[in-house]
């Protein structure tokens, strides 16, 4: 019986350990990158890929220039357009949401999702239920229990139409068997504006979309869509966190859990070196003081996903989905 050395043995396994980064090394730009936006200029997706732009200048990730392009047309239709009309090329980086499985669901595009090289998921955005300051609403029960005494006398707010926010209303009208009003606006911003105006009852926004008018006293968290509540963390009110706002579940809203994901994709066909190229990148990327800070300053949760893990969130996500839309008649097809 042959017996190997322990000095060829840890050889070996050094050898072994470095094969995946040299795998990795055999493609990188050559060229100026253009990180491709499925957003307008401002949108939580734009502030995502100018973020993760400036931790790779920081600290010299990248050894060519990289261009921050705004395709937010069709609500992010024309980005994932551009994304497949470069099929095979690996220096344009697709800046995403849930939206990349969701719009093919709602309008007729010349993508599906599994057209497209999956790179990674960087974190998920939180979804909570927020009211007007002094609203008598104080709990989703309360919200619940107006709308199931008269349907429809409850307007909610969001962003858009068929989109995440809407989709998140039509969840909880099945979950809780009431029917809201719901009104779409162009933004989570003016989303949040309508509510403090008394335009609105209540809007879906994220964190980061309302902790402005949290501190300034013309709006208030009611519960997060999460299975606990977020971490603990600073005050954002003289008397509140993010992680004294109670779960949607233990107010009786029975929706354990609903965030968005912040997706990252390659064009069809993308070489198999340059998508382990851009994951290891990104995943360098969420190692960094300036992601954690943009995480922990939109109240995201930091999870990051690669290969079979994103793949099976993405299945699991459009089933989920696609079974909302059909309910709800929103499909295209």
């Amino acid at each position: 019986m042959k017996v190997m050395s322990r000095a060829a043995l840890a050889a070996g396994l050094t050898l072994s350990a470095s094969l995946p980064a040299m795998a990795q090394a055999t493609w990188q730009p050559t060229r100026p990158v253009e990180f491709v936006v499925t957003s307008g200029a401002g949108g939580g997706t734009d502030v995502f890929a100018r973020t993760v732009q400036a931790a790779i200048a920081k600290h010299d990730l990248l050894p060519v220039s990289v261009v921050v392009t705004n395709k937010g047309g069709g609500s992010g239709v024309e980005g994932y357009v551009y994304g497949r009309g470069a099929q095979g090329d690996p220096n344009k980086v697709i800046f995403g949401t849930n939206n990349a499985w969701t719009l093919p669901m709602a309008v007729r595009t010349n993508w599906q999702v599994q057209d497209l090289t999956p790179v990674a998921t960087m974190a998920f955005d939180e979804f909570m239920l927020w009211v007007k300051q002094d609203s008598p609403y104080r709990s989703a029960a309360d919200l619940i229990n107006a709308a199931r005494e008269k349907p429809g006398s409850v307007r909610i707010g969001g962003s858009q139409t068929r989109d995440t926010d809407q989709t998140l209303v039509a969840l909880i009208q099945r979950a809780a068997g009431v029917r809201f009003t719901y009104i779409p606006y162009r933004g989570g911003g003016e989303a949040g504006v309508q509510l403090a105006g008394g335009h609105i009852d209540a809007n879906t926004n994220n964190p980061s979309e309302s902790i402005g008018g949290w501190r300034g006293s013309q709006v208030r968290p009611v519960c997060v869509f999460r299975r606990e509540p977020l971490p603990a963390g600073d005050r954002v009110t003289e008397t509140q966190a993010w992680s004294d706002i109670p779960t949607c579940a233990s107010q009786g809203l029975p929706v354990d859990e609903y965030r968005m994901p912040r997706t990252i994709f390659l064009p069809p066909g993308a070489p198999a070196a340059a998508q382990a190229f851009w994951t290891d990148l990104f995943r360098r990327v969420s190692e960094t003081p300036e992601w954690k800070d943009y995480v922990q300053r939109t109240s995201q949760s930091a999870r990051f996903l690669a290969g079979d893990e994103m793949r099976a969130m993405i299945r699991e996500e459009e089933r989920a989905t696609r079974e909302i839309f059909v309910a709800e008649g929103w499909t295209s097809n």
